[in-house]
């Protein structure tokens, strides 16, 4: 009977509530406390991975290779090359400096290790470099008719339709042959294609001079030709003092227009994985991650398995399997490099007569690197899941949640502008303006323009009409019309969030208050801080009321205000309310509309003080 007049009076136990309560607490702080553990080792474990002296060695090899001078022509060095004849000014003269380094500055012999060459003293030229092209057939393009009796020959771009690959030329070494590609090997996206594997190849010696003579004779017999699109050279080294191999690949692409396009790349990565001790703790953390994986993935599996199609309701939950997802990426690609490595490393080290191909291992590396940066990435914006404790940061979600949908209706509207203009400058700028020469090169120099990174020069002598005219029309409704509406609708829709917060809508920040609390328990443990008592807490208020101005009525008001709400929210705060039907006593119902005479008269008597300070602020001059 007593357990039935309890239930009708208020429902669940109060104290059964507030335990249940603090248990979930206490289960999002441990989350909260484990996933930190997880985000320190996935930070420990990426950033093994990179080694500073990465970007020093790349610096130091593109000076080498690609800012070097041709002799006795200062103009010529990679980056400039714009014809065949630079192509072998550069191969006869910065190229094969660069490689063979025989000796001492002095010319005293000092090493002797199997007539290695060592860059900078330094690196170990691993193997030979070696040079391939790819042609196109002839008559792969079709000539006006007009125009049939002044050219007979024409060739297209490159494609793998397009490829020639037939004998030419000598006809008697490999690099007048076509050589077929190997199925490992991965393709190579330049400025004008993509690129496969193979085509005619040569490796250079270990002498310097023969390979000078070997440049020579393939210089008067026309290596290059009309046919030719691309010209790779590829040739790695070793940096025993850093533990770093570094692939290089100098590009250097003939288009259909004549003239030639240079590009490069340089890969430092480390492949000799465990070495010192310290790469043995990152491996204990390769190991450790595995583990927070496993366990990561048994929680979302028996969440799905309890909220079935419910748990996809929540984007935090896609955000767990997406981050879910990238580590199993990670793990697959960090165990594949690392078998290839095993397999192909020794191989590749053995034989120092042959061309040494790291490309393949240098290009799943980078790619494993990417998909750690990626992931580490979306680690940290998990982060935001457990921000509830924290009212700015809630502040922030609530506004960027609340304002979502606006902002999607003004996406669409600023990128149909924003799209029209990257066409528009695409048509009329495209041909004359390197920054709109694609129409993806428009959409990014459009951005650039809102940034304040803009070539108006090259815009107005492209077109003298139509340059101003699209550089001022794009300023004023792309930078001073639509981006002050999106601030707008951020602003508003902060305000409003803002408003809500400060009269009580707002979320519970009991995580926050545990944290607090255990921080305050621990200083008045170490006796760093005295223990301070509720009457303490309310007087030092009523001190800081005084000192801000607010005369004695109002504070005797606020003070019953605060004892009404105090009262009434231990009985309907949010956190005790279940889904059971619980009726409201009299008693109840009578503190209630007593609560709300005495807000209305509070905000009668705001109302009042607003009218009486506008009419003083109208009544000025």
């Amino acid at each position: 009977m007593a357990e039935a007049s309890r239930w009708q009076q208020g429902g669940t136990p109060k104290h059964k509530l507030r335990f249940r309560k603090e248990d979930e607490i206490k289960t999002t702080l441990q989350e909260l406390l484990l996933y930190f553990i997880f985000l320190i080792n996935l930070c420990i474990l990426t950033f093994g991975m990179v080694n500073p002296h990465m970007y020093y060695l790349n610096k130091v090899m593109s000076s080498l290779f690609l800012d070097t001078s041709a002799p006795g022509d200062e103009r010529t060095n990679f980056k400039s090359i714009r014809s065949i004849t630079d192509f072998w000014k550069f191969m006869e003269g910065p190229l094969l400096e660069g490689l063979y380094w025989d000796s001492w500055y002095n010319n005293n012999q000092l090493y002797d290790l199997k007539n290695s060459s060592r860059i900078y003293y330094e690196n170990i030229l691993l193997g030979v470099p070696r040079v391939r092209q790819l042609k196109v057939r002839n008559n792969t393009c079709q000539v006006y008719s007009s125009f049939q009796s002044l050219m007979s020959e024409c060739y297209a771009k490159y494609t793998s339709e397009n490829e020639d690959i037939s004998d030419f030329g000598l006809n008697s070494d490999t690099e007048w042959k076509y050589s077929s590609a190997t199925v490992s090997s991965p393709r190579h996206w330049g400025f004008l294609g993509v690129y496969q594997n193979g085509g005619y190849i040569f490796t250079l010696s270990k002498s310097k001079s023969e390979t000078k003579s070997k440049f020579v004779t393939l210089r008067q017999n026309s290596w290059i030709t009309r046919e030719t699109r691309v010209i790779f050279i590829d040739f790695s080294l070793y940096n025993a003092n850093v533990n770093l191999f570094c692939i290089i690949r100098l590009v250097a692409e003939f288009p259909a227009t004549g003239g030639v396009l240079t590009s490069w790349q340089f890969y430092s990565v480390k492949l000799l994985r465990y070495v010192s001790y310290y790469d043995y703790f990152i491996a204990s953390c390769e190991i450790t991650f595995c583990i927070f994986l496993i366990v990561f993935t048994a929680q979302e599996a028996k969440k799905i398995k309890e909220f079935k199609s419910a748990y996809f309701k929540s984007i935090w939950n896609w955000l767990e399997l997406f981050l879910l997802l990238l580590c199993f990426v990670a793990v697959f690609f960090n165990s594949y490099c690392n078998i290839q490595i095993f397999l192909l490393l020794g191989q590749l080290l053995k034989n120092t007569e042959k061309y040494s191909d790291f490309y393949f291992l240098a290009y799943w590396h980078v790619y494993y690197n990417n998909i750690i940066a990626i992931t580490i990435f979306f680690a940290w914006i998990k982060i935001f899941k457990f921000i509830s404790f924290n009212k700015t940061m809630s502040q922030l979600s609530s506004t960027l949640s609340r304002c979502m949908k606006d902002i999607v209706g003004f996406a669409v509207m600023f990128f149909i502008i924003f799209f029209a203009y990257a066409q528009l400058g695409f048509l009329v700028f495209g041909s004359q303006v390197d920054d709109f020469s694609t129409f993806q090169n428009s959409i990014f120099t459009q951005f650039r323009i809102v940034l304040g990174d803009f070539n108006f020069a090259g815009i107005q002598q492209a077109n003298r009409i139509l340059g101003p005219i699209y550089f001022i029309t794009f300023i004023f409704f792309v930078f001073f019309v639509l981006l002050n509406m999106f601030l707008a609708i951020i602003n508003d829709t902060y305000s409003e969030v803002k408003a809500d917060y400060s009269i009580g809508r707002m979320p519970d920040f009991e995580l926050g208050k545990m944290i607090k609390q255990s921080y305050d328990n621990v200083l008045e443990k170490l006796k760093l801080k005295k223990p301070q008592k509720d009457e303490d807490k309310s007087g030092d208020l009523v001190e800081q009321a005084r000192r801000e101005g607010f005369d004695e009525n109002e504070i005797r008001s606020a003070e019953q205000m605060k004892k009404w709400k105090d009262r009434l929210e231990k009985k309907y705060y949010s956190t005790e309310i279940q889904d059971d039907y619980q009726p409201v006593t009299q008693q109840e119902f009578r503190d209630l509309f007593l609560y709300a005479v005495e807000l209305e008269r509070e905000l009668h008597y705001i109302s009042l003080k607003l009218n009486r300070v506008m009419r003083k602020v109208s009544a000025l001059p």
